[in-house]
């Protein structure tokens, strides 16, 4: 089983370990996914919050067992864990050493991580001419030297997270507050910006409509933060790129993501209403200055530092995958002889 979720957003499903087999999730209630389980005995504030876990969850998707028509993603999730030999983590033991160890005695199989997979060297060469994106790079790239070093806000909420027209105007209208540069990347809902929103930044801001090479942008000096919805792809590769990151959450594994940078002390949330998940431009400003430009958000960008040593280091990354094609090879003859799961 290969997950793309982190090794702590695994540890969130039942344990499979025999040895574990009297252990039951108590987690009945949708308030009651806002703690961790009962299973990881370390602290930990790895958890969602209650508007994140109203998104998530429906009538639907709590139901359990084998009888459901459409059993739930949960429910699914934790029967692969239950099936599969060997359970592989897009993780490195760099940052998540508690819960790699954890999960072996969760699920009393192997655990391997196959590294953060970061972003190839070719990916984020701004001088390669034959590049697919070239025509969209070249006034990207013409924009961002303009900008100081480390002063321009990046903006990208990824192609599912569909902001609602309130959450556009108070991202906007923050941005604006915040007197910082931005690019935003906004692909719909365009005419849910406020009015007069790109006269009052032109210059300063820029709202790019169409697709946009996020690697390559992130790898601009000019880049001083990443504002994001905690995607795991998008958090590798700002942190490969050493980009603090602002987290506005909204679906599926993020809430868990945020967290993990909340408790590393490499991204830091906007505040938000804890029922609804409402926020306000204010919080937008004051959160993007912080970990941008301020004293306070030292620590952020510190760390963020500390972590793409991790991150960036191609050969570090290589040496997890070569790891992970080892077992495959040691292991090729039990996985092999193992008949289809369906």
């Amino acid at each position: 089983m290969f997950s793309i979720f982190t090794a702590a957003c695994v540890a969130q499903f039942k344990p499979s370990s025999p040895s574990m087999a009297d252990v039951q999730d108590d987690r009945k209630e949708l308030e009651d996914f806002t703690r961790p389980p009962k299973w990881i005995p370390f602290p930990t504030t790895i958890t969602f919050r209650l508007f994140e876990v109203l998104k998530l969850f429906d009538a639907e998707t709590t139901g359990k067992g084998d009888t459901d028509t459409h059993p739930s993603d949960l429910y699914r999730f934790e029967k692969s864990l239950q099936l599969w030999d060997a359970i592989v983590v897009r993780s490195c033991w760099e940052l998540e050493t508690d819960f790699l160890n954890l999960l072996k005695e969760l699920h009393n199989k192997p655990v391997i991580p196959t590294g953060q997979l970061p972003p190839v060297a070719f990916a984020y060469n701004n001088e390669d001419d034959h590049d697919h994106d070239e025509a969209s790079w070249k006034p990207i790239k013409k924009w961002l030297d303009k900008q100081e070093t480390g002063t321009v806000v990046y903006v990208a909420f990824g192609s599912e997270a569909n902001p609602s027209p309130e959450e556009v105007k108070e991202i906007a209208l923050g941005l604006e507050l915040s007197g910082l540069p931005f690019f935003w990347v906004l692909r719909s809902t365009i005419d849910q910006l406020p009015d007069g929103f790109e006269d009052r930044t032109k210059g300063r801001g820029v709202v790019w409509k169409s697709w946009a090479p996020q690697v390559k942008i992130l790898a601009h000096d000019s880049v001083g933060g990443f504002s994001s919805h905690g995607g795991w792809s998008s958090v590798v590769e700002a942190i490969t790129f050493q980009r603090p990151i602002i987290l506005l959450t909204f679906l599926a594994d993020q809430g868990w993501n945020a967290r993990i940078l909340e408790e590393r002390k490499m991204g830091y949330v906007i505040p938000r209403n804890e029922n609804d998940g409402s926020f306000s431009r204010d919080s937008v400003a004051e959160s993007v200055r912080l970990v941008v430009m301020e004293e306070a958000g030292q620590v952020y960008r510190e760390n963020v530092k500390k972590m793409k040593g991790v991150f960036g280091d191609q050969e570090r990354q290589d040496r997890y995958i070569d790891e992970f094609l080892s077992f495959l090879i040691t292991n090729k003859n039990i996985l092999l002889s193992r008949k289809p799961i369906g």
